[in-house]
């Protein structure tokens, strides 16, 4: 969980990118954001991206706004099953998304209002549906191999058929098994080039038959080029806002987004 505020002295355009977790945004400075996507133009204060969605971007001229990122299985829980596009979290969540961007307003700091979004979340998923074991198992294997791992290996452990964990996983998580393990494999090697690794490396280490084919991936990924993607600014605060693991809901710090991606102000201390 993060929180950001882009400053309200022009319109700031931002891309977000796909991103193994299922991402969540709620504005509480009484704006809203503008999306263009492939599904169209959408102005919203709340926002909710499954696994599958492709790259959109997002004007505004000055917001405030928690950001989560939630394990799929976790999601699955708290909102329901996943789609491959953009929701108004409002859609989810009904009237409770007005009342939470009101109590978020209302907080006077982060720390206030990150334990207002894990409230809402605990509560949610104390309530809400259990992923199969099978799928969660599936989903972190995907995780920890970086996207390497084989659908069919991934279902004979356990005693399914291909085609069985191929429909469970999907209809839970948001997305195919195959399409997940791009997903993650595709973040992984993205953020190494922003950390400036080759990308010959990076293809020949993340699996991928050469560069050419690690182009092609970002590409589909992004629409854009490689080196076009490794600057985006949401890739650029990935390492401030998320230090910690990117798969499960967790608060970590504050971060303002103007022009350019300034330092975020850690929140483990109780500092605004």
């Amino acid at each position: 969980m993060a929180g950001f505020r882009i400053r309200a002295d022009g319109l700031t355009e931002l891309r977000a990118i796909p991103h193994p977790a299922v991402t969540v945004g709620v504005e509480f400075g009484d704006r809203a954001f503008d999306i263009h996507g492939a599904q169209g133009r959408m102005r919203t204060g709340t926002l909710a991206a499954g696994l599958g969605f492709g790259a959109f971007r997002v004007r505004t001229d000055g917001v405030e706004c928690v950001q989560i990122r939630l394990s799929p299985v976790v999601a699955y829980a708290v909102l329901g099953e996943l789609t491959d596009g953009v929701l108004a979290l409002d859609d989810l969540w009904g009237n409770a998304t007005s009342r939470l961007r009101e109590r978020l307003h209302g907080a006077r700091s982060w720390p206030e209002r990150f334990a207002l979004i894990e409230s809402e979340l605990a509560a949610r998923l104390h309530r809400g549906r259990r992923a199969d074991p099978e799928v969660v198992w599936a989903w972190r294997e995907i995780v920890g191999s970086r996207g390497r791992a084989r659908v069919g290996d991934l279902a004979a452990r356990v005693g399914w058929s291909r085609g069985r964990l191929w429909s469970r996983f999907g209809a839970q998580l948001g997305l195919t098994p195959k399409r997940a393990a791009m997903l993650v494999r595709f973040d992984h090697a993205v953020h190494r080039l922003v950390r400036g690794d080759a990308p010959a490396r990076v293809a020949a280490d993340g699996g991928y038959v050469d560069q050419s084919h690690l182009h092609h991936e970002i590409r589909a990924f992004t629409g854009t080029t490689p080196a076009v993607a490794a600057n985006e600014p949401w890739l650029a605060a990935d390492a401030s806002a998320w230090p910690g693991s990117a798969f499960e809901p967790r608060p970590e710090a504050a971060v303002v987004l103007g022009r350019q991606v300034d330092r975020p102000h850690a929140t483990r201390a109780g500092r605004e």
